[in-house]
């Protein structure tokens, strides 16, 4: 069976260098040499970002376990990490819109590495410090980076359809080409080099340490609302108000969490899927596996986007049915395929089936990422970005924390099916959202005004008035 997996990498490989191989004209996007330079840039300093992020994430648990803490308090401290995430991280992350986009990243950065520091302690109090400093950084590093991103790339007077191109590169290198290599470069440190598992969170923190170099260096600060009037409650209520008052905006909200939280809980289950009966698989290579099929479907995103007649929630209604149905698999084989019930060995017939529809999976991940930062990035507030963002994560991150505490109260195919489930329902309100966003905007009146958008259409706001830089007001013509 070990030639599967081979088949199976070297098919997906050539697919995505046919992909970037044969694009075409209507493929690519004419862009000017300042866009490309400012686009390089955050290319460098989100892969330097990512590979401090994935150069921990396949040695936690490994860590843990060999200073001698078991299931349940390795458990405890994922939690914590996670709930962190939802308490602490939303509130730094909220801070980015008046504080600074540049200087919630440099945050991360710091707060990251000081994460990888505790990791070299036993002591269980100094790692549950470094697992809410984590959760404190994953926030900051889904939230703040894009803010700015954003901000930058319209306040520099680039094209918006552009935008979307840099979206696709960040997800094809950070979250595809930087992940395999990560993969590769932790295990020769802690298996090649034998230099232990703390190894590659003291490679992560040099990375994490170049990438706020460059950031320091080369980036321009940006805000949200740099007011002196709102106070944290404030900003939080108002996005509170943003989110309940705009359907476009709850939607996407939804959206992202429902597909976010079964991508989560798919990170816990594919193993136990995969081998059911102690089957001997090589976790690193379908890693690296799933990791180019995200590519593949970056890759396709990439495509997707460039084409300005084709709309974002058009094709990712598809892209939900298509990994509702991914996930439906390990139900379906339960019920057609008869299990052997041999212990170890090599990977299953059933398992080869569910390895090939957690591909189709991950692309569709691949495809979500560019086409989520999109929609965000044109239904989304400037002012409250990040607040917002981050709002977006809250359940996301309750939901991570319960299926954790139960992974093991239900069998393996229901939470599956919870999962499938969750993704159909996205489709249904990817439709609504689709549906919604080509009626015309209509004044009415709210509580929240309203962020100054390059974008081409006006964004449903509250009070219906523009922000100028000097805070003064001008009123919106409708």
């Amino acid at each position: 069976m070990e030639l599967f997996f081979y088949a199976v990498f070297g098919g997906l490989a050539a697919v995505v260098a046919a992909l970037e191989l044969s694009k075409s004209n209507k493929d690519r996007i004419n862009t000017s040499s300042a866009f490309n330079s400012f686009k390089n840039n955050y290319l460098l300093v989100y892969s330097l970002m990512m590979a401090g992020d994935w150069l921990q994430g396949p040695y936690v648990y490994y860590l843990y376990s060999t200073y001698g803490y078991g299931k349940g308090e390795i458990g405890q401290l994922f939690i914590a990490g996670f709930g962190s995430s939802m308490l602490f991280g939303t509130i730094v992350g909220s801070l980015a819109d008046k504080q600074g986009r540049k200087r919630a990243c440099v945050t991360y950065c710091i707060t990251y590495i000081l994460s990888c520091i505790t990791k070299h302690s036993p002591q269980y109090k100094v790692l549950m410090l470094g697992r809410i400093l984590g959760g404190i950084a994953t926030s900051l590093l889904f939230s703040a980076f894009e803010s700015w991103l954003v901000a930058e790339h319209f306040k520099r007077g680039f094209d918006q359809q552009w935008l979307s191109l840099t979206f696709s590169k960040a997800i094809f290198l950070g979250n595809g080409l930087v992940a395999i290599l990560s993969g590769l470069f932790g295990n020769v440190l802690v298996d090649t080099l034998a230099l232990g598992p703390v190894a590659p969170f003291d490679a992560a923190s040099c990375f994490l340490a170049i990438g706020m170099a460059i950031i320091l260096s080369s980036w321009t600060e940006n805000f949200g609302d740099p007011s002196e009037s709102k106070d944290l409650l404030t900003q939080f209520r108002g996005a509170a108000v943003a989110i309940a008052s705009d359907e476009k905006i709850a939607l996407l909200g939804a959206i992202q969490s429902l597909f976010e939280g079964s991508m989560y809980t798919f990170v816990f289950l594919w193993t136990p899927a995969l081998s059911p009966n102690d089957e001997e698989i090589p976790h690193g290579f379908i890693f690296a596996t799933f990791m180019l099929a995200s590519m593949l479907g970056s890759s396709l995103a990439s495509r997707l986007m460039a084409r300005s007649a084709l709309r974002v929630e058009s094709y990712m209604q598809i892209v939900f049915a298509v990994s509702s149905a991914a996930l439906m698999l390990p139900i379906l084989t339960t019920f057609l395929v008869v299990p052997t019930g041999v212990k170890g060995g090599s990977i299953s017939f059933t398992g080869c089936i569910q390895l090939l529809g957690f591909c189709a999976f991950e692309s569709c991940v691949g495809i979500f990422w560019p086409s989520i930062m999109k929609m965000r990035s044109q239904y989304i507030p400037e002012e409250a970005r990040s607040t917002i963002m981050n709002f977006f994560r809250i359940p996301l991150n309750i939901f991570v924390c319960v299926v954790l505490y139960n992974v093991d109260a239900f069998p393996i195919t229901v939470m599956f099916g919870m999962c499938s489930i969750f993704l159909l329902v996205a489709c249904i309100l990817q439709r609504r959202l689709m549906a919604i966003s080509d009626k015309p905007i209509k004044a009415k009146p709210n509580n929240l005004s309203a962020a100054r958008c390059d974008i081409d259409s006006y964004f449903e706001a509250t009070d219906w008035q523009l922000k100028d830089r000097d805070g003064e007001s001008e009123p919106l013509n409708i």
